[in-house]
């Protein structure tokens, strides 16, 4: 144990310079990749050695460091990574002496950091950008090597002969690897509140939208039928049952503890959704089309916007997360961009500007995207006074340029949340938003990755006129006018 603990400690503290790579070989894999990323964003003794102690069976996992080699179990599925650059033949030599005495599998690679040679001075700017640093005070060990870049496959040519069982394994890990995400393919959870009488989510669909129909239309809900069965009959074949119940349960829940609600969208569209209450705008007196909201050939889960005011948005999405379980719940994540003004402060710090001297010009830089900085005096009358024809300026702007809509950090979308059948880590890695004191879990995917994989995206929207109205509904009842 205390051998163990030495070597964990020697390990640890060299955690900067070990380089892992896992390739999920099918779905499952996938999903220990997202489990892997969450502990690694969520939890501050997250440790590579402990996590290799247990087995993946449904990953390849690669890594160059010889010390984790050395001191985790020899899974079939760990393969030495030789990096073949300049700067990595001795370890490289030495790892390749190692894994040959001890009987373990490896192959040949080349990180990628950027996708040609010409890049790397943009490295270095992200870089010295990530570090809150210049060019100055960049230190070296954080760079990548400058090989790191997407070499063509005949680059590694010449060790085909040296090295065949590199190349051999490298074959058979790409033949193995075939993930599908399930894209187009809706996961939506199932209701769990399902009565004995009730076999199915569609049973207890039809029972409350045709109890809606009778309350809604009375003794015209005959003539209205067939448009109602024809909407369930398109709900039932795409199997979104579950999706209408799970927003009913919110909004009925809503209801019950008083909170006023309104409904936006194409959802107005839907006789169905009148006749559960989500809507209030009669769509058969408007002549409105359920396709516009749902059809067969739609790839994308409907959308079903509620709007609660502001003082009571946050009550109902935590009921949302206590009934369906806060490993199935979490927020979705919005990707913050970097665009013009951002790209060029951002880029004259690197370079050692202080921000007195860049909020004089980046001022009359629009909101507008970093691509147009070379062009900026010339498109837009604000910027006519900027002049970046001479040096530095002329290459702060052209390196500025290039960062046009990189992620610069995830923030939280103003309503949406996502509910999964299964804990969510199977299906995305999640993180803590931008501001962890908070607490709140966001998705890493932003709401069109997470439309994409189909998973159950809800909108459970805060407005304040909402509340404006609540609390002047109830001064009025509270003073009797």
């Amino acid at each position: 144990m205390d051998n163990y603990k030495k070597t964990l400690k020697q390990v640890q503290g060299d955690l900067r310079k070990i380089y892992t790579l896992f390739l999920a070989k099918n779905f499952d894999g996938y999903s220990d990749i997202c489990r892997i990323i969450t502990a690694r964003k969520l939890n501050e003794d997250f440790s590579l050695f402990k996590l290799l102690q247990n087995e993946f069976p449904n990953l390849f996992i690669l890594t160059n460091s010889i010390e984790l080699l050395q001191n985790i179990p020899p899974y079939e599925n760990i393969y030495a990574e030789l990096i073949i650059t300049d700067s990595h033949k001795f370890n490289s030599r030495k790892l390749l002496e190692i894994v040959k005495a001890g009987n373990i599998k490896y192959v040949i690679t080349n990180p990628v950091y950027f996708s040609d040679p010409g890049d790397y001075l943009l490295h270095r700017v992200v870089t010295a950008i990530k570090k809150r640093g210049t060019f100055e005070n960049l230190d070296e060990n954080d760079l990548a090597d400058k090989e790191f870049y997407f070499k063509a496959p005949s680059s590694f040519d010449y060790l085909t002969k040296k090295i065949p069982e590199a190349f051999n394994n490298i074959d058979f890990i790409a033949s193995q690897c075939n993930v599908d995400l399930g894209f187009g393919q809706y996961k939506v959870p199932t209701f769990p509140d399902l009565s004995a009488g009730q076999k199915n989510p569609y049973s207890k669909l039809w029972h409350y939208s045709y109890e809606g129909l009778e309350r809604r239309y009375g003794e015209s809900a005959k003539s209205i039928k067939s448009r109602l069965q024809e909407e369930l009959d398109v709900i039932d074949d795409l199997s979104l049952s579950d999706y209408f119940l799970i927003v009913h349960d919110i909004f009925l829940e809503a209801k019950r503890r008083g909170m006023m609600t309104l409904t936006r969208g194409s959802a107005a569209n839907s006789l169905v959704c009148y006749c559960l209450g989500l809507t209030e705008v009669d769509p058969v007196k408007h002549n409105f089309y359920f396709t516009r909201f749902l059809n067969k050939s739609r790839s994308s889960l409907p959308d079903i916007d509620i709007d609660f005011s502001w003082k009571e948005r946050d009550e109902i999405v935590q009921y949302v997360f206590q009934k369906y379980g806060y490993s199935r719940v979490a927020f979705i994540s919005t990707h913050v961009t970097i665009k013009a003004r951002s790209a060029f402060r951002e880029t004259a710090k690197v370079f050692g500007f202080s921000d007195e001297e860049i909020s004089k010009l980046s001022r009359y830089i629009p909101w507008t995207d970093a691509r147009n900085l070379p062009e900026v005096s010339k498109k837009f009358p604000e910027s006519r006074s900027l002049n970046f024809d001479d040096e530095p300026w002329k290459s702060i702007i052209s390196i500025a340029a290039r960062l046009a809509n990189f992620p610069r950090h995830l923030s939280i979308h103003p309503g949406g949340i996502i509910i999964t059948p299964q804990p969510i880590t199977n299906y995305t890695a999640v993180e803590f938003a931008k501001n962890k004191g908070v607490g709140l879990i966001i998705t890493q995917p932003d709401m069109y990755g997470v439309e994409d994989m189909g998973l159950l995206k809800i909108d459970l929207l805060s407005q304040r006129s909402l509340g404006v109205l609540r609390d002047s509904i109830h001064q009025i009842r509270e003073n009797e006018y």
